[in-house]
Parts: structure tokens; sequence; C-alpha cells
């Protein structure tokens, strides 16, 4: 079997070690990849935005499965690009089609069809060029802090919390006026939801879904949860706080309604939906839904995945999915980033990494790096995560937190307080 896998940061490699492991007999080919899926399988210099150099090789290469990580190709629509051609039409993509991948692309969208189907998420009002007086008005009406979000993508920089109604007033209007491009152009202003943070990732095959293990990721950069939002500092599952009543609310208040709300819509989902989710006083609120696997979730997903990552892909294909149990490996995973000094601000490239041999009892993903000349470079500014077991939260985040001492390279950083807030 032959799977090309679409992505290059540390979600992919998670993504490709799982499939690695699979019994069935894989040639992986990852675009564009990175120094870690280097070692497991063969990078290829595609462009992921670049749809017809997809099929080209797709094709060369008689590809049987295409696997979509990041969220850009889906919303630019891929899966309705392979659709719509009659040589590609029967290769299965694992990922939705445009109108799925909404529920990422456009916050307006995803806040509308949560009020649709009655899915529990914060008060919101969309504001764009013509009604921004009703924008400020309804920021008024709100206690601090104040949550603005642009409606498109916008790389991770797109939502803005603000303690203070002016900033938040004058924010707004740079947002409107282009501060983020065509992604601001509408703006979801939110009620500030106070409590703490989980992701679920439900897996759909259009007809019905599977519940992989729950996450809690750390976006801040800093310690205790300070300083600017990053692509993800650590993660770790299970989460103390979801315990099966809390996933039982979880599934029946978010999950169940999302997947009848697509069914509804006429939309065919086939892929992953992320469900990013808070915990306000024992109920979960959707915060916001991802078209794909989270990252860093994705390295502590994957690893506590038991079933054969391929077999669940095969399923969604050919909308089995009823059909596979989804197992877990008990006990904790927890990753920990390291990242470039100056992330998520300006940052150095092509720093020499040492000492990735040294590592021991811990798994790397690679996030942002390159080989050349038989030397591992950095290539980003979330550079590495380093993921672990162990029979307690505690145990796993001190081995990944020793083994990210470990590695070197230039102004390397990392949160020594990932899972500070389950403790």
């Amino acid at each position: 079997m032959n799977i090309l896998l679409i992505g290059s940061g540390g979600r992919e490699h998670a993504i490709a070690w799982k499939i690695k492991q699979s019994e069935k007999n894989v040639n992986l080919f990852v675009a564009p990849g990175n120094a870690g899926t280097a070692a497991i399988a063969k990078n290829i210099a595609l462009n992921p935005a670049d749809f017809q150099q997809i099929k080209a090789f797709v094709l060369q290469n008689e590809i049987n499965h295409v696997v979509v990580g990041p969220e850009a190709p889906l919303v630019d629509g891929i899966h309705d690009f392979f659709l719509a051609d009659e040589s590609l039409k029967k290769i299965p993509v694992f990922g939705p089609d445009k109108s799925g991948a909404r529920l990422e692309g456009s916050k307006d969208f995803a806040k509308e069809f949560m009020k649709k189907y009655s899915i529990p998420t914060a008060r919101y009002f969309t504001v764009n060029s013509q009604n921004i007086a009703a924008g400020r008005d309804f920021i008024n009406s709100l206690n601090p802090p104040y949550v603005l979000k642009a409606d498109g993508l916008a790389a991770g920089k797109g939502v803005l919390i603000i303690k203070d109604k002016n900033e938040a007033l004058s924010e707004l209007d740079e947002m409107i006026t282009g501060k983020f491009g065509k992604a601001s152009e509408k703006v979801v202003i939110e009620e500030f939801l106070s409590g703490i943070e989980l992701s679920v990732f439900a897996v759909t095959d259009g007809k019905t879904y599977k519940i992989l293990p729950e996450a809690k990721d750390y976006k801040r950069i800093g310690e205790k949860d300070s300083g600017p939002n990053t692509g993800g500092m650590g993660a770790v599952s299970p989460v103390k706080f979801a315990d099966k009543a809390f996933m039982d609310k979880i599934e029946q208040r978010v999950i169940i309604p999302t997947v009848k709300g697509l069914q509804t819509e006429g939309i065919k989902y086939k892929g992953v939906i992320f469900f990013g989710l808070i915990n306000v006083e024992g109920n979960p609120f959707v915060i916001e839904y991802n078209a794909r696997f989270g990252d860093p979730e994705t390295e502590v997903v994957m690893p506590r995945l038991k079933t054969d990552l391929v077999e669940i892909l095969d399923a969604v294909a050919r909308e089995e999915l009823e059909k596979i149990n989804i197992e877990f490996i008990p006990g904790f995973a927890t990753t920990v980033m390291a990242v470039s000094g100056g992330y998520p601000d300006a940052y150095k490239k092509g720093l020499e990494m040492t000492n990735l041999e040294k590592v021991n009892d811990s798994l790397l993903f690679h996030a942002g790096t390159k080989e050349s000349g038989g030397k591992i470079l950095t290539d980003g500014g979330r550079v590495i995560a380093v993921t672990s077991f162990g029979q307690t939260m505690n145990e796993a985040l001190e081995k990944s937190m020793k083994n990210a001492e470990i590695i070197t390279f230039e102004g390397k950083y990392f949160r020594r307080d990932i899972g500070f807030d389950l403790k």
C-alpha cells in the first residue's frame, strides 16, 4: 500500500510514526516532511498548496491513500480537487472537503453551525466593514477580557484576548481594515469563558464516529500560561478532569450533534474533527473546531493509540468505521516542545542540533527541522517535541523534561511547567 502524507510538522511526524507501525505493508511518502520523517519514510519536495503537482506525484507513484495533515490544503479544497478529477476520484483522501473544512476555515460559519444545532459555545457577534458600530456596541456589552477572532485562517495568530476595552475597540478596527489580511475581513467577537481547556478528537467516515484519546495542550510561550500564543508548547494525555461523566457530556452535547449536523447539512465529512473545548463549572463548551489533528496534541494522542492507524484510515475510506474497535494504551503520555530562542517572534533558522542520539526512554517528533550534509538543523520556531510515557503524568513529564534538556541547539527554550494546572 502506497500512502502520501501531506505536511511537515510534529503532527505529521507523529502520524507517520504511527502509520509505520502498521502490520500492513506500507510504503510511506511525506510531502514535504522534515528530518524526522526522512528517517522513517521518503520525503518528497512537493508544495502542499500545488494540487496539480500533488496529482502528478499521486498518479506516477500509484498512491492508494492521501492523508492531509495541515488545515490550509483542506480549506483550499484538496479533497474536492480529487473528487472532481476522473483520474483521482477513487483515491481516498483523509480530511474533509471544502464544505466540511469551513468548521475551521470560517469562525463565523462554525459559530452559526453551533447555534443552529444547539452546541454549547460562547455568545458572539460577527463584524464586517458594514456593521462595525454594532460590533463596538457588543464589546461594550461584555465584561473583560474580550475575545476577537479573525474569521479565516491566520497562521494561528488570529485570536486576540484583550483585557482593556479601549484596546479591544482599537484592535477591532485594525482587524477589519486588514491586520490579518483577508482572514479578518470578518471578525467574531466572543464572550470570554473562564475554565480549563482540553482537546478531543473524533474520527468520522460521514456516517458514524469514534473518539480518540483526549489531550490538553499549552499554547502560551511563558510558564503559568504567560506571554503570547504559540503553535503549542506541550501537551498531556489523558486529562484527569475528563472522567467518564464529563466525556459523556462531551459526546452527547457536542460530538453527536456535530456529526448529525454535518449530515443534515449534506456535508460528507471523512476525517478527524478536533473539538477545542473548555470546562466551565463541569460543563463542556466549544471554543473552536479544527478540521484536522491538533499539534502538539497529536504527539501524545498517536503514541496512546493502540489500534492500527492504517486500519482506521481504510475503514473511513470504506465508510465502515463502525466495525473498528478503538483501543488506547493505558498510562500517561506527555510532550514538551523545544523551540528556537525568540519564538513566536523573530528567531534564527539553520542552527545545528546535537545530542539527539543521547535521548533515552522518550520519542522525538521533529517539528521544524531539516537534514543537511549529515547534520540536523533547525528549520522553524517549534523545533522538536519530546514525548514520554509514564504510569503518572509526573513520571512522564520528568522523562520529557530530562531529554529536552539533553538536546542542544543555540537559543533552545522549553516550558518546564507543562501540566502545571492538572497536578
